[in-house]
């Protein structure tokens, strides 16, 4: 069901089409929140809602169906929940539900996926770090979505001695690494103005032409530092001193990985939103946490990440920094005022976690 355009809208205002792709397990709980938080602002947008993941797949076969993409290529931005059920871990790879990101991210060409890690006041205690360690952490992740052992050749063969062997191939070309590598430095220009470029060039090709190429971008940006780190270094360097980073750029595989790790440092991974980019204004906004089928439909998932993905969303694709920030206010005034879901300690629920954001809107 299509939502209706506002009728109350001045003529040439630009109206925001986001399409709304819930998904799986918690997918459609958060979701809901951040529909709630969005009616609260009152901003001229319309909005249309797809199947997609395990839900696609039971209704259509397939977890991304064509019109769910037709949808999602006709819209200025997606918000999207989660995907995943181990229902389906038996049904063909291709046609598993965390295929349908890895296709959108694809055919609709987000290369770039930016994940902001921060430690909001008042949770230094919740963080697995010293409090005193945690609260420096204010880092960008810049991480390349559509190359490496993600979307490389694969599968599984038989050798020669009749041994089975699974093989996926990591790659990268010069111009996927050159177009991450500017997303970067332009993000670095607009904090701090340090890059820290995150492989593993010792012992990978694919790295080394990574780290050649990010040093020959780096001659465009000259008031930006560029530094090169391993990442097994960096996964260390995150535990002991987080604070020395500002921007992080690296792989898929590596940025996966490194991004759910800064989850923890600032407390819960309930928190960390993330915005898929390509080279326009189109964007996809989702929480990195997953779908969680453990606790879908219990009411006691986190919406904290899915409404602050909706405030990456106003900014990255509406063009909209005044509800972006007034929303991570919202969220941080409701953190520091003590409200805490069940991964923070807490005892609120999903619903109840929405109404504060909501209330503190609105004060």
């Amino acid at each position: 069901m299509r939502t209706p355009v506002r009728n109350d809208v001045r003529e040439g205002t630009r109206i925001l089409k986001i399409l709304l792709l819930a998904g799986d397990g918690i997918g459609p709980e958060i979701m809901a929140e951040a529909e709630r938080v969005l009616a609260a602002l009152d901003l001229p947008v319309t909005l249309d809602r797809a199947l997609v993941g395990g839900a696609a797949y039971e209704a259509t076969g397939h977890p991304l169906p064509p019109e769910t993409l037709a949808k999602a290529k006709a819209a200025d931005a997606i918000l999207f929940g989660a995907v995943g059920d181990p229902r389906f871990d038996a049904v063909e790879r291709h046609l598993r539900p965390e295929q349908a990101i890895l296709g959108l991210r694809s055919e609709l060409g987000l290369f770039a996926n930016l994940r902001p890690a921060k430690l909001f006041p008042g949770l230094e205690d919740s963080s697995a770090l010293r409090p005193e360690v945690a609260a420096a952490i204010d880092l960008l992740i810049v991480r390349e979505l559509n190359g490496d052992v993600y979307f490389g050749e694969k599968g599984l063969r038989t050798t020669a001695n009749g041994e089975r062997e699974g093989y996926d191939v990591m790659s990268y070309s010069e111009s996927e690494v050159r177009r991450i590598a500017h997303v970067a430095f332009r993000a670095a220009q607009g904090r701090q103005g340090r890059l820290c470029s995150v492989d593993k060039a010792n012992v990978l090709e694919t790295s080394q032409l990574w780290r050649d190429v990010v040093i020959e971008v780096a001659k465009d940006y000259p008031g930006v530092e560029l530094s090169h780190m391993y990442v097994d270094n960096a996964a260390m360097q995150l535990v002991r001193n987080p604070g020395q980073f500002d921007v992080v750029v690296t792989g898929n595989l590596f940025g996966d990985i490194l991004s759910d790790q800064a989850s923890m440092c600032v407390g819960s991974i309930g928190l960390l939103a993330s915005a898929s980019l390509g080279e326009g204004t189109k964007g996809l906004y989702e929480p990195i946490h997953g779908s969680a089928p453990d606790i879908a439909g219990q009411g006691v998932a986190n919406p904290l990440a899915m409404i602050l993905s909706l405030a990456m969303l106003l900014r990255h694709s509406g063009g909209d920094e005044a509800s972006a920030a007034r929303i991570e206010a919202a969220v941080a005034r409701v953190l520091a005022d003590g409200c805490r879901g069940a991964d923070l300690g807490g005892t609120m629920g999903t619903a109840a976690l929405g109404d504060a954001v909501v209330a503190a809107l609105r004060n």
